[in-house]
C-alpha cells in the first residue's frame, strides 16, 4: 500500500506533479529509449458513468481510452487518432478517439442478454467479451489530407498483445505497453468508488549504428560483435523491457505515486528526462451544426421516418446529448 504524500511547497531538489488527467512524454537517452506515461481520473470517471455501463464493459473501454491517449497524445499535428474495435463478442464496439491537443470521447456497444451470459458463466474476461474481429487505429488530419488506417486481428489477445502488433506490423517500431484499470475508493470518500486507469508507452528508437543493427529491429543484422573484440554486448531494449515488467497495475493507477515518481522509480539509474506534456479533458466535438449538415443529406422519406411526435431527436453516442429538430427545417428534402 502506498504512502499518501501532503502536499507542500516545492523545495530544491523537488519536483511537481503531472497529476491526473495529464500526459507525461519523458526520454531514457542511455537506453534510447522515449515514452508517455499518464494517469486519469475524472475525465475517465465522466466518461464511463455518463453512459452507466456494466462493469466488465468500464474496464474495457477505460483500456481502449488510455491506449488513444498514449497513441494520440504523439500527434505533432492537429488531427485525430481514433482507435475502435468490431468484433463478435458480447461487447462487439468499442470506439475512443483523441483530438489534438488533448481532447477525448469514447463509447461502447453491447449486447446486454449476451453480456450477462458470459458473466454468470464465468468468461467475461476482457479478450472473451471482444471475442474475434478487428481493432482500427486511424489517424486523421482534417478533411483535405488522406486518412491512415491500420488494421489488426482481435484473435483472443489481450489489447496490450494487440498494440504490440500493431506497431510491429505498421510502425515497425519495438513498442511495448502496459495498461491498469481499477474501480478506487480514496481516502475520505465512500461508495463503489471511481474508475482509474494508467498507462506507460515505451519505444526503442535508437540512434547510434550498433543498436539500429540490432536483430530486434527491423532490418537489424544481428550481427553486432558480442565477442569482446568489437562492440559490446548492448541490451538496451531488453534493459528496458525487463524494468517495465517490474511495474505492478497498482503503481500505474495510485495517485500518490504519480507518473513521474513512477518513471523515477523505473529510470533513475539510467537517467530519465521528463518533458512537459498535455493535459486530457473529456470533451465530444458533436454540435448542432454538425448533426444538421448530416441531416441536410437525407430524402424527404428518411426525414419522414426519422420524425416521432412531430420531432427529429438526434442523441450523441459519445456524450448522450440530445439535439431537437424540427422537420420543417428541412420540408425542401
Amino acid at each position: 500500500m502506498s504512502r499518501i504524500v501532503s502536499e507542500r511547497a516545492l523545495k530544491l531538489g523537488d519536483f511537481g506533479f503531472a497529476g491526473d488527467d495529464h500526459v507525461v512524454p519523458f526520454e531514457v537517452e542511455a537506453l534510447d529509449v522515449r515514452g508517455r506515461a499518464v494517469q486519469v481520473g475524472p475525465m475517465l470517471d465522466q466518461i464511463l458513468e455518463r453512459h452507466a455501463y456494466p462493469e466488465p464493459v468500464s474496464r474495457l473501454l477505460a483500456e481502449v481510452v488510455v491506449l488513444t491517449i498514449l497513441l494520440g497524445s504523439s500527434l505533432k499535428f492537429d488531427g485525430k487518432f481514433i482507435v475502435q474495435t468490431r468484433s463478435d463478442g458480447p461487447v462487439d464496439m468499442l470506439v475512443a478517439d483523441f483530438s489534438t491537443p488533448g481532447s477525448v470521447r469514447a463509447y461502447a456497444r453491447f449486447d446486454e442478454e449476451r453480456l450477462k451470459k458470459a458473466v454468470d458463466s464465468g468468461e467475461a474476461s476482457p479478450e472473451a467479451l471482444l471475442g474475434r474481429g478487428v481493432l482500427a487505429l486511424t489517424i486523421d488530419q482534417g478533411p483535405y489530407m488522406q486518412r491512415y488506417q491500420g488494421i489488426v486481428q482481435l484473435d483472443g489477445s489481450t489489447l496490450e498483445d494487440v498494440a504490440r502488433t500493431y506497431f510491429r506490423q505498421s510502425e515497425q517500431i519495438p513498442t511495448e505497453v502496459r495498461l491498469g484499470v481499477a474501480r478506487m475508493i480514496m481516502p475520505g470518500e465512500s461508495g463503489e468508488g471511481r474508475w482509474r486507469a494508467g498507462g506507460l508507452l515505451i519505444q526503442f528508437l535508437p540512434a547510434s549504428p550498433e543498436r539500429s543493427r540490432m536483430a530486434d529491429l527491423p532490418g537489424g543484422d544481428g550481427d553486432t560483435d558480442n565477442t569482446g573484440d568489437g562492440h559490446p554486448e548492448d541490451n538496451a531494449w531488453q534493459e528496458a523491457l525487463a524494468l517495465l515488467n517490474t511495474v505492478e497495475i497498482d503503481e500505474l493507477l495510485d495517485p500518490t505515486v504519480g507518473a513521474e515518481r513512477l518513471l523515477y522509480r523505473l529510470f533513475h539509474e539510467q537517467g530519465v528526462r521528463v518533458y512537459e506534456g498535455v493535459d486530457v479533458i473529456d470533451n465530444c466535438s458533436c454540435s448542432r451544426e454538425k448533426i444538421k449538415k448530416i441531416l441536410d443529406g437525407f430524402t424527404a422519406e428518411e426525414i419522414t421516418e426519422s420524425t416521432e411526435n412531430g420531432v427529429i431527436r438526434v442523441n450523441c453516442e459519445f456524450c448522450s446529448k440530445e439535439y431537437l429538430f424540427d422537420p420543417k427545417e428541412f420540408v425542401d428534402k
